[in-house]
């Protein structure tokens, strides 16, 4: 996550949470204002909803807008500004409440773009309503609450999908498809590491952060629930089931929880080590990227760094820059720049809405969702009990 979380104190209540949303121009969309951006006028259109309009839930709601078989009726939210927005982005109606849209609108499809602690509240009105639902990582805060949640949508019927967005992003995939290939045979050892800046932001602060992110009871833990999910769910993508083996926590900041996280993992199938690191600690500028992966294989490495776009950081610098100059003159900043962040949450959606569309399950499901969350407690539990494990000093007798 990329630190775009809406940081003023409304946020705490409804807007969208997600900070890995730097964003990346989907060819075309950017020169397109979103009235152009037509959906087929047919009955195959999903009616889709969005739960929490903050930075992610924008990004959720501008994505939507630009699919053609896709109609984003309403919006959700408890703040009158983003409220706004999301009428100035093209939709028709908006609702202070989540659970009033719910009962109001007729939906296919409801984006939960909300607070972790309210993720499992949003997910019970949907399922009430009959309406499928992708939620916004992390699933829940506990694998207790997300098994709540997961029983709540099969009574109800209701299909789940989640938002963990690296498998989706082009340099993730492309070290996938040399590692499938084969490009580099075995891999003993592989390492993942996720940076950034949230929740605090780089200085100087304009606004006061939200409350939920720097409380673990709302939030569900630390970086390792905000950064670390998604990392073990793109290599469980790559390398199949993870088994912890050690991890530790670390604090560089006078926050409740960890902004550091370091896990050892084994990939039982590949025999595999691989070392995970999260922190959220340090700032990232457009057009970094703070995300490494490296596969190193008995013939060579695999790194993403060789899978992004040509054009990136020119592209990239473009649009910060021309966002800069949104700011400056009031207007909207291109939410399809300056990265390919935002283009992985447009197609993980459209991934989604293809399998509601086909009665499919969805390419990542609750299960997924309620994987990473799995690991994260094993991973916290290791490093409590390391912290916990020390040597009692022997008193000198004298």
């Amino acid at each position: 996550m990329n630190g775009e979380h809406d940081r003023s104190e409304g946020a705490y209540y409804s807007c969208g949470y997600e900070n890995d949303n730097k964003a990346r121009s989907r060819p075309g969309l950017e020169q397109m204002p979103s009235t152009l951006l037509g959906r087929w006028a047919d009955s195959n259109a999903l009616s889709l909803g969005v739960l929490g309009v903050g930075n992610i839930g924008m990004v959720h709601l501008k994505s939507a807008l630009a699919m053609p078989d896709v109609d984003v009726v309403a919006a959700a939210d408890a703040l009158p500004a983003n409220r706004d927005r999301a009428e100035r982005a093209g939709v028709a109606r908006t609702y202070d409440d989540y659970t009033t849209l719910l009962e109001a609108e007729d939906l296919d499809v409801a984006v939960v773009a909300l607070p972790p602690f309210l993720h499992a509240d949003a997910v019970e009105c949907a399922a009430d309503a009959g309406v499928d639902v992708f939620v916004e990582k992390p699933l829940a805060r506990s694998t207790d609450e997300a098994d709540e949640l997961l029983e709540t949508a099969r009574e109800a019927n209701i299909a789940v999908g989640v938002d963990h967005t690296l498998r989706y992003q082009p340099d993730m995939a492309g070290v996938k498809d040399d590692y499938d290939d084969g490009a580099v045979g075995h891999v003993p050892y592989a390492s993942i590491t996720r940076l950034n800046d949230h929740p605090l932001g780089r200085p100087p602060a304009d606004d006061a952060p939200p409350e939920w992110p720097l409380d673990p009871d709302a939030a569900g833990g630390g970086s390792l629930i905000e950064l670390g999910v998604h990392c073990f769910d793109v290599l469980e993508w790559l390398f199949g089931d993870l088994e912890v083996r050690d991890a530790t926590m670390g604090q560089s900041l006078d926050i409740p929880a960890e902004d550091a996280a370091t896990v050892l993992l084994q990939a039982p199938e590949t025999g595999t080590a691989i070392t995970l690191h999260c922190g959220t600690y340090q700032w990232e500028q457009l057009p970094e990227v703070n995300t490494r992966l490296r596969l190193e294989g008995i013939t060579g490495t695999i790194s993403n760094q060789d899978h992004l776009p040509e054009n990136f950081y020119a592209s990239a610098a473009t649009s910060a820059l021309s966002n800069v100059a949104s700011r400056l003159t009031g207007s909207g900043p291109d939410v399809f720049g300056p990265t390919f962040y935002l283009q992985a949450h447009y197609d993980a959606l459209a991934d989604f809405c293809t399998a509601v569309r086909e009665g499919e399950t969805p390419p990542v499901d609750g299960a997924d969702g309620r994987r990473t969350l799995e690991l994260a407690e094993t991973a916290y539990e290791l490093a409590e009990a390391a912290e916990s494990d020390t040597l009692e000093v022997p008193e000198v007798m004298t």
